[in-house]
């Protein structure tokens, strides 16, 4: 009996053990079908390819299994030998689809899952609130169901594809205002906007008349050309000023009209995701010689006028605030209130009105500090701290105070720039706060020059004259890179690290645009907005700083558009480096080459993206 019940207990073990291994081949298969294996990953995201597999989404530090090996910051070193360093991802994962717009470090689901106590009325939720690493994506943004290469400018500025901004609210919220009309697979943009519904053209000589400009042009002869509009919409009214020789930095925060920076990117406008909230701008102080608010629903007397007074920070001596409201005209009992409590604040601040008429009214600064010392003692708002450096934007609080100008600006009375163009290739006074000499400045933009030359060299057998319009020189220093292409139809945002030399004054006193930024977070705009990026030894410093390479390349990845470019322009350790990930990015190598010999910066390597999409993409746009 005994050997009988052993027999059976073996034949049971060996029906177990099979019915374990068919069920263990199964999960294998069935699993394997689903995630694929890595060696295979690589080419099914082939550019064009229309087999690319869902790879799933993931945050660094969770638990999901992923092929991207230890992120220990020692991989992140630079130099290693061959071999040290053999732990290289063969793919990223794909986020998923709903993630297709997303913007770390304006995410409001973060906010939410973060439990941060926000003040909702001073607009901190709009504000910038980025994830910690361990909540942070280490996947690749797809682009929506059905995207197209964007229509090149300027045909740009008047028509999109509905595909890759599939969102058409706003053309049925502003509907009698021209924002924007959805037309068959294209969203048209007629260039009207909620307080200038015939066009933005119109209402911007209308602005140049008052002014009693020449020839209704508002660039007044070169004298003005860095414009802030602030609550932009879709940019139109930025969009119309380009004919004139004017930039305009266009604002708007992430709000119920979430995607109106996104549809003035995909424009080929420029402009920047923010907000007036409690942080300054991240622009330097004297830096547009005029600002607009047209209809932009912000309350300008709250806090002591604290939002105001951050206008006045970035305004140049001489600067205009043209407003465009129902408080400049309406009559009934809560816009005349609004209106002579606005009146008496600007004039303690020694604003002026320089014209008024219909709707808008159009307030100038003084050129001098003499209105501020001839205010009486204790008058409000009063002057900043002496020790207040106007100029110290990121992460810096707003102070209800009035910034006073320099002893040259109030000497010169003015900011003693040239009229654009000559302004851009001026040596312009500021210079002088970095120890900067014109002749040194005067080589920067020399070098700059022999450069951009160089690289359009490498660039020219992939461009055309219209491939590039939206460009990002991730560290401008001086904004030479982007001075050297003036003659090219393309915009430049212009980079200053928040831990370097606080440059981006020189920038604007140039006539060119910029921001601040600090590299080891994500930037403030939505994925797919840049054509090209140059990143002039980011990775280098990156490194130095001990943040992530591997974020760093996901991010770029974020803010390229499909088949745009990145330029590096760093040491040799780096670019090996970086040629490591091509694969694992869907990024190609484009051109190689020598740095010139004015330089000790190492090699140039040029990348293009390709063009993917996911198989949920594909099928939702079939």
């Amino acid at each position: 009996m005994r050997g009988r019940s052993d027999a059976a207990q073996k034949k049971r073990l060996l029906v177990s053990v099979c019915v374990l291994s068919v069920f263990v081949g199964f999960l294998y298969v069935y699993y394997g079908s689903i995630f694929g294996s890595h060696s295979r990953a690589t080419s099914a995201l082939e550019y064009g390819s229309r087999s690319l597999r869902r790879l799933g989404s993931s945050y660094l530090g969770g638990d999901e299994d992923t092929d991207l090996g230890s992120k220990d910051e020692s991989s992140t070193r630079f130099g290693l030998d061959d071999g040290e360093d053999d732990v290289m991802p063969k793919s990223f994962p794909v986020c998923d689809d709903r993630h297709s717009e997303l913007i770390p470090c304006l995410d409001r689901h973060l906010i939410y899952q973060m439990r941060l106590k926000l003040d909702l009325s001073l607009m901190e939720h709009y504000e910038r609130h980025c994830p910690n690493p361990e909540r942070r994506y280490n996947c690749l943004i797809p682009p929506p169901p059905g995207y197209k290469i964007p229509i090149k400018w300027p045909k740009s500025r008047d028509e999109v594809w509905k595909a890759n901004i599939p969102h058409t609210h706003l053309a049925h919220e502003k509907s009698d205002q021209n924002w924007m009309v959805v037309k068959g697979d294209k969203i048209v943009f007629p260039g009207g906007g909620t307080h200038f519904h015939y066009g933005a053209d119109k209402y911007i000589a209308s602005l140049a008349n008052m002014l009693n400009f020449s020839n209704n042009n508002l660039n007044n002869k070169g004298r003005i050309r860095t414009v802030f509009d602030v609550g932009c919409g879709v940019a139109s009214f930025g969009a119309y000023l380009l004919s004139s020789d004017i930039v305009a930095m266009s604002l708007a925060p992430n709000d119920v009209h979430q995607n109106q920076i996104q549809f003035a990117l995909e424009r080929g406008i420029p402009a920047y995701l923010g907000v007036l909230g409690t942080k300054r701008l991240p622009y330097p102080s004297r830096s547009f010689e005029l600002a607009h608010c047209s209809r932009c629903r912000i309350d300008w007397l709250q806090r002591d006028g604290i939002l105001l007074l951050e206008l006045d920070r970035v305004l140049r001596p001489g600067g205009y605030f043209a407003y465009s409201s129902p408080e400049a005209y309406a009559q009934d009992e809560e816009d005349l209130r609004i209106w002579r409590e606005m009146s008496a604040l600007v004039e303690r601040m020694c604003w002026k009105i320089a014209v008024k008429k219909n709707q808008t009214v159009i307030w100038v600064k003084p050129l001098t500090n003499d209105c501020y010392k001839e205010r009486e003692p204790g008058t409000q708002p009063p002057l900043c701290r002496p020790n207040d450096d106007p100029d110290a934007v990121w992460g810096v609080q707003m102070e209800a105070c009035i910034t006073p100008y320099s002893e040259h600006d109030h000497s010169v009375k003015g900011s003693g720039l040239a009229p654009w163009p000559a302004r851009l290739t001026s040596p312009p006074p500021r210079l002088a706060d970095f120890g900067y000499s014109n002749k040194m400045f005067e080589k920067d933009t020399e070098i700059w020059q022999k450069r951009v030359a160089s690289y359009w060299n490498l660039l020219s057998p992939k461009i055309e004259s219209d491939t590039l319009r939206n460009i990002m020189d991730m560290k401008a220093h001086l904004g030479s890179f982007a001075a050297a292409l003036k003659g090219k139809d393309v915009w430049v945002m212009n980079v200053i690290p928040e831990d370097g030399p606080n440059t981006l004054k020189i920038i604007y006193d140039r006539g060119l645009i910029g921001t601040v930024h600090n590299w080891c977070e994500a930037y403030s705009t939505y994925p797919r907005t840049y054509d090209l990026l140059h990143a002039w030894t980011i990775f280098s410093d990156i490194e130095k700083k001990g943040c992530s390479v591997e974020d760093l390349m996901i991010e770029m990845d974020r803010v390229l558009r499909p088949t745009g470019f990145i330029i590096i322009h760093d040491k040799q350790p780096v670019i090996d480096y970086v040629k490591k990930y091509l694969p694992a990015l869907h990024w190609e190598a484009v051109a190689t080459s020598d740095s010139t010999s004015d330089s000790d910066e190492g090699e140039v390597f040029i990348i293009q993206k390709k063009i993917w999409l996911t198989t949920e993409s594909l099928r939702d746009s079939e």
